[in-house]
């Protein structure tokens, strides 16, 4: 479950998706944006993301949902709750 900021999310996504963007994203397709949050400005942004990115996999499916947003499940997700290692 990838967090992270951008000016331009629908840029971002295609970058990850073409390669392109965060190596820990490299060969884990197909990616689904699931929930995007616009904020002021980068400072909050950035520290949003790190709030964010300090939550368990298991806690961020719950804020996802809360927030609205229709999560599925990836392999790599459920090898992830249940023990194995998996980009966050």
């Amino acid at each position: 479950m990838y967090t992270g900021i951008s000016t331009d999310v629908v840029r971002r996504l295609e970058e990850h998706r073409s390669g392109r963007g965060a190596k820990a994203l490299r060969g884990r397709g197909p990616l689904t944006l699931v929930h995007q949050v616009p904020v002021g400005d980068r400072s909050e942004a950035l520290r949003e993301e790190a709030r964010i990115k300090r939550l368990s996999v298991a806690a961020k499916r719950r804020w996802l949902t809360q927030c609205g947003a229709v999560l599925g499940r990836s392999s790599s997700e459920a090898r992830s709750e249940s023990g194995g290692a998996t980009p966050g």
